[in-house]
C-alpha cells in the first residue's frame, strides 16, 4: 500500500512540475516584443489617451493654408490697385 501511494504522489508531483514549467514559458521571443505587446494592450485600454498627432497636423495644415490664401489675396489686391 505504501509503495503505490508513494508512486502516485511521485506521478502527481511530476505532473505538477510539468504544468509549472508550462506556466513559466514565455510566448514572446524577445523583451522588445513583450514591451510592444504591453504598450499595445495599454493603448487599447486607453491608458495613454487619444492620439493627437493627426489633429495637430490638420490644424497646422489649416493655418498654413489660411496664411497662404491671405498672402495671395493681399498680393492680388495690391497688384490691381
Amino acid at each position: 500500500m505504501g509503495i503505490q501511494r508513494t508512486r502516485r504522489h511521485t506521478l502527481e508531483l511530476e505532473a505538477n512540475l510539468e504544468r509549472a514549467g508550462y506556466s513559466l514559458a514565455c510566448p514572446f521571443t524577445s523583451s522588445s516584443e513583450f514591451e510592444a505587446a504591453v504598450i499595445r494592450a495599454k493603448r487599447q485600454a486607453g491608458a495613454y489617451g487619444p492620439r493627437r498627432h493627426r489633429r495637430l497636423a490638420v490644424y497646422a495644415a489649416g493655418i498654413a493654408s489660411g496664411m497662404a490664401l491671405a498672402t495671395y489675396c493681399a498680393m492680388f489686391v495690391s497688384f490691381w490697385h
